[in-house]
């Protein structure tokens, strides 16, 4: 472990010296500079599920409710009971309330952006976007790195054949949304992502698929050949950053581990069942069909990362994207929307994963993070929906060493602004990283070799318990 005073040293150099080092070459220096900065801490967890409601839902018909405030604020949700004590949330989170024991909530998220990807944005990578809080209509160019690509980068000797996975598909709004790859670390960090096919519930990726006219045997031979004629002195050039994509290629045609991990047909009906499997008798039309399609799939989404995790993947991304034939974006009638098709499935998924992890001995090691973008505005509006705000919302924690049961921060008597204790997306990439033990206040390089702090926030480090 290195002293407060080394860690302020490698802090502190200027970007001279950062330019003067160039002469190492661009990524031979992001790679001595990861290795120098990339185990500061013990870490706490080995994995992390982030799970993504795109769209944002509703803080205030979820897990921070105002029961005493007007009617044209509070809704028409109940508050519940939990397994804490004094600790209540929706009564259409009934399966949520068994495990609250297992969960932590911070109830004082918020940041500044209004729209669907600028908050994406933010909320995947910790950093406001580069163009400010606008939708975008055409292909950007995706800058700062993600959660799972940063920890990729800076865990990368570790040589896993998969360090960061993305499920069910990229999410988007009008374009694909620039938060969810590698962004200036390139696209070597860019997710696995896993493809979904609700029509006959399975999970594939189509890079791992071999063709007939191409055995393995060929492959492997192809792969030998090529190594037989690499030069012997080329470690830093540029063939030789090739060659660890073809490793990495050949090593992900060989995971028999990663392809069983994918293959949900080998968990027990009986706990498929408890993720929200389909049934038939949600079908009912066109319309119901594609229901139940997409409320069996938002469920075994989270069994396929649960199972990701078990393969050891440090970081997997669950998209909640149109899972059940919409959204989050519940700018009309959302008490309906929550009480027939969002929350149900949402709530047995989660709990079901959250249970699921704690009786494999895999919750106290999993962070899970489970939040939208935003939260929804406090006043209800003239089409009974909620609209988007951004000034406060709940990010729902399980798991991962924290104290079961803690709340922090607050919001005001209508849930509109942050009472006490205000947290940011920034704050929470600090706390993802310091899980895994990293420390925030480190740094790494874009493209130009600019310096940039893993995460501008800090942990929040009183929601986890002391060892």
């Amino acid at each position: 472990m290195k002293s407060a005073k080394q860690n302020q040293s490698i802090s502190a150099m200027s970007r001279r010296s950062f330019a003067s080092s160039l002469s190492l070459g661009g990524l031979l220096w992001q790679r001595l500079l990861a290795e120098e900065l990339g185990a500061v801490i013990s870490p706490s967890i080995r994995s992390c599920i982030f799970v993504f409601y795109y769209g944002g839902p509703s803080h205030l018909d979820t897990y921070d409710l105002k029961p005493s405030a007007p009617s044209t604020v509070r809704g028409e949700f109940q508050p519940i009971s939990t397994t804490v004590p004094g600790l209540q949330i929706s009564e259409h989170l009934p399966q949520m309330a068994r495990v609250m024991h297992h969960c932590a909530l911070i109830r004082s998220m918020h940041h500044k952006n209004r729209l669907h990807d600028s908050a994406s944005i933010e909320t995947h990578t910790g950093r406001q976007a580069a163009q400010g809080d606008r939708e975008e209509f055409a292909p950007i160019e995706q800058f700062f790195p993600c959660h799972g690509a940063t920890l990729s980068f800076l865990r990368r000797s570790a040589q896993q054949v998969v360090s960061h996975a993305a499920l069910p598909f990229v999410f988007r709004n009008v374009i694909d949304v620039p938060c969810q790859g590698g962004g200036f670390l390139g696209s070597a960090f860019d997710p696995f992502r896993i493809t979904v096919d609700p029509e006959i519930q399975n999970y594939s990726v189509p890079e791992l698929q071999l063709q007939a006219e191409l055995p393995a045997t060929r492959i492997r031979n192809r792969f030998e050949l090529l190594t037989g004629l690499q030069p012997s002195n080329d470690s830093i050039s540029a063939t030789a950053g090739l060659g660890g994509y073809y490793d990495r290629a050949m090593n992900l045609l060989n995971s028999d581990k990663l392809r069983q991990a994918l293959d949900i047909s080998n968990e027990p009906l009986e706990l498929r069942e408890k993720y929200g499997i389909y049934s038939s008798a949600v079908q009912g039309g066109s319309n119901g069909a594609h229901l139940g399609y997409a409320r069996h799939m938002r469920g075994q989404n989270l069994l396929v990362a649960r199972r990701l995790v078990e393969a050891g993947i440090p970081f997997v991304n669950v998209y909640d994207f149109r899972q059940q034939g919409q959204n989050w974006d519940s700018h009309a009638n959302n008490f309906s929307q929550n009480r027939e098709v969002l929350l149900p499935a949402a709530d047995r998924g989660l709990a079901a994963l959250i249970s699921d992890l704690d009786d494999r001995g895999l919750l106290d090691s999993t962070l899970i993070v489970a939040t939208g973008e935003f939260g929804r505005t406090p006043q209800i509006n003239k089409d009974a929906g909620r609209d988007h705000w951004p000034d406060c919302y709940t990010v729902l924690l399980a798991g991962g060493g924290v104290e079961g049961g803690a709340v922090y921060g607050s919001s005001d008597s209508t849930g509109a602004y942050p009472e006490t204790d205000p947290v940011t997306p920034a704050d929470l990439a600090a706390t993802i990283y310091w899980r895994f033990g990293l420390d925030s206040h480190n740094h790494i390089l874009d493209k130009t070799q600019r310096p940039w702090r893993l995460a501008e926030g800090e942990p929040v480090r009183s929601l986890f318990r002391t060892v």
